[in-house]
């Protein structure tokens, strides 16, 4: 079909550590579930809140990079396309699962929060860096190529964008 465009974009915090493992082809795949969510007023006037827990996928060296510098708790920016892909399970049921994908032009994963330096990854780029306006550099590596791991705190801010943003109230 000509014509048609498979994009999402989301930013959300991460539910879990990505997990980095190799594809036979020896290509990096990192895998992580992000969380976003909205608020509204429901028919009594009272606020609600709903999350939604998706599931990432990021493929190359933006996999890698996600795996040494995102955590738990993180806030990101991704820009990807949706895939759908299905298998029968141990009894015989057809299952489903829906993904972002992270791997080719005009797919992104940024870091928004400030415990990485301000740097974003994104397919294409010179090792997978680039340096945002008003960002630092990258947190240094050590011999295994892992980033030096600074003492972490507990606390990752706010557990969800809207809570870091002040957007509670915007009426979209």
């Amino acid at each position: 079909m000509a014509g048609s465009v498979n994009k999402v974009i989301l930013i959300g915090r991460l539910g879990q550590d990505p997990k980095l493992t190799y594809l036979p082809s020896g290509q990096p795949a990192a895998e992580f579930s992000l969380a976003t969510d909205e608020s509204f007023k429901n028919r009594e006037g009272q606020k609600e809140e709903r999350t939604e827990w998706h599931r990432v996928k990021v493929y190359g060296k933006v996999a890698e990079t996600c795996a040494n510098y995102l955590s738990k708790g993180r806030l990101v920016f991704i820009e990807g396309s949706l895939r759908t892909r299905s298998w029968d399970d141990q009894q015989g049921q057809k299952r489903y699962m829906t993904e972002i994908v992270v791997s080719g032009p005009g797919h992104t994963v940024q870091f928004m929060d400030s415990k990485g330096g301000g740097v974003e990854a994104a397919p294409g780029g010179e090792g997978g860096w680039n340096e945002r306006k008003g960002g630092g550099q990258p947190p240094r590596q050590q011999g295994g190529g892992r980033p030096q791991q600074q003492p972490r705190e507990d606390d990752h801010g706010p557990a969800f964008p809207s809570e870091a943003s002040g957007m509670d109230d915007v009426p979209f």
